[in-house]
């Protein structure tokens, strides 16, 4: 079953781990979508530089340090997402009480180990 997925600190460049992501993603059959600084496309997904209003995400998956999440937190929270995976670097335990406080689950973990291993 796809998991609409929004990438969150996407880039452009091959070697970091968001665009690696949205690849397996793709890979998987997810539909996803992704924000970052600059625009551009990864695979057939493109990079928005606004924060859009997307419908019906299942899976916002975070490549921002805690300290650059603080922009971003009612914005997730306002999509009334299923889950936040917080990837390894982007830990925040004030975040996670957010969360809870919404009813929105969250996991500490690696989407390219989830997916490889049959987890999303």
């Amino acid at each position: 079953m796809s998991k609409k997925t929004l990438v969150l600190g996407a880039s452009l460049k091959t070697e970091r781990y968001s665009n690696i992501a949205i690849n397996k993603l793709r890979n998987y059959n997810h539909e996803v979508k992704a924000f970052g600084v600059i625009e551009g496309e990864v695979a057939d997904v493109s990079i928005d530089k606004e924060l859009l209003q997307y419908e019906t995400i299942h899976t916002v998956t975070l490549y921002l340090n805690p300290k650059r999440q603080e922009a971003y937190y009612n914005y997730i929270i306002g999509l009334n997402p299923h889950r936040v995976i917080f990837n390894p670097g982007t830990e925040n335990p004030d975040f996670y009480k957010l969360l809870n406080e919404k009813n929105i689950e969250y996991e500490v973990a690696c989407t390219l180990v989830l997916l490889a291993t049959g987890q999303y």
